[in-house]
């Protein structure tokens, strides 16, 4: 064999393994142009309400709360079989959760399915999931926090989800949650859905209409490196946290920005940085400069304040829907598509 035809040989096969090097990562996320919308709930729908994650010990209160609500706005209601089941920091066994899940999923009367808290242990059922049924019969997936491991997973297959409170939220008066409870309702019913937010000093201006994806922060870390990761190209990332040090936002949004995550993205919305922790070591910037630090090199409208994480404005969001986004310094809004 001459040289020549040894350097090609090489190079044909260096050729060859990284096409197939990229078509496994391409592979690894599922992309999605245009998703598919549940049908909006009228009187007379059933919602499922199931227990995907932590604990609801002690909290039947709420849950009956959340009955009442959606049989005011005429809707039935069940309550998954092992929702108030207990093993250790879970409600229910892992098979138990999914058990209630995939049945949710696969029951064609379910309109949509209203997770009844967050905490920890979706992911631990994320890839016991079929979606086959679902896919006959979609319906809204609803949570915030731990379940935007389903809100990712979902998105994937190619499904719109709804971003919104939960039932342990819920008051006995519903005061302090007008808002919250008002735009759970517009969403699932189908009607219009707009926000104008306060200002801020941080926001960095720009006019941007696309997808919106994400959720909580610790989760979307979490789903890297994994067929639950979502693609960001092209779309408004939104991002809110409760409960973390400074140092490991600045850790998982660093993560994050080395996966690319970033690179392509069309626009970033961050929520509600809840209780923040204090380090022994002082970071020496405030959570909003922190954020714009980490982003400092890309050119995407980025805005703060809106009103969407672990408080109690809590408002809705539908994950996959275009949104117009029109940010400056002194207000911002944001308008959902149909």
């Amino acid at each position: 064999m001459t040289r020549k035809q040894t350097f090609l040989l090489v190079f044909c096969v260096i050729f060859f393994f990284g096409l197939l090097s990229v078509s496994a990562q391409d592979k690894s996320i599922k992309k999605h142009t245009t998703l598919i919308q549940p049908d909006y709930l009228k009187a007379g729908d059933t919602v499922v309400i199931v227990a995907p994650s932590g604990i609801l010990k002690g909290r039947t209160g709420e849950i009956d709360q959340a009955k009442r609500l959606l049989k005011s706005w005429g809707l039935h209601v069940v309550v998954g079989k092992h929702v108030f089941k207990q093993n250790n920091h879970f409600a229910g066994t892992d098979e138990e959760r999914c058990e209630d899940f995939q049945n949710a999923l696969d029951d064609s009367t379910i309109s949509a399915i209203w997770c009844a808290r967050g905490g920890y242990g979706t992911v631990r059922i994320l890839d016991k999931l079929d979606y086959t049924k679902f896919r006959e019969k979609p319906k809204w997936i609803i949570g915030y926090s731990d379940i935007t491991a389903l809100h990712n997973q979902v998105h994937n297959e190619g499904f719109e989800s709804l971003h919104a409170l939960m039932c342990v939220s819920l008051t006995k008066d519903l005061k302090g949650l007008e808002e919250t409870v008002a735009t759970f309702k517009d969403a699932i019913f189908g009607k219009p859905i707009s926000y104008t937010l306060a200002g801020s000093k941080y926001n960095r201006a720009g006019k941007v209409t696309a997808p919106v994806v994400g959720g909580n922060l610790t989760l979307l870390h979490t789903m890297l490196g994994s067929e639950t990761s979502i693609d960001t190209s092209g779309k408004i990332l939104f991002i809110e946290e409760i409960g973390e040090y400074k140092y490991h936002i600045d850790r998982m949004l660093q993560s994050l920005k080395r996966a690319g995550y970033f690179n392509n993205c069309a626009g970033v919305m961050v929520g509600d940085m809840s209780k923040m922790r204090r380090n022994t070591t002082v970071w020496g910037s405030s959570t909003e400069q922190l954020i714009l630090d980490v982003l400092a090199e890309y050119d995407f409208p980025i805005v703060f304040n809106v009103p969407s994480g672990h408080e109690e404005d809590n408002r809705a969001l539908i994950l996959g829907r275009n949104v117009e986004m029109n940010v400056a310094k002194e207000q911002a809004t944001l308008r959902f598509l149909e």
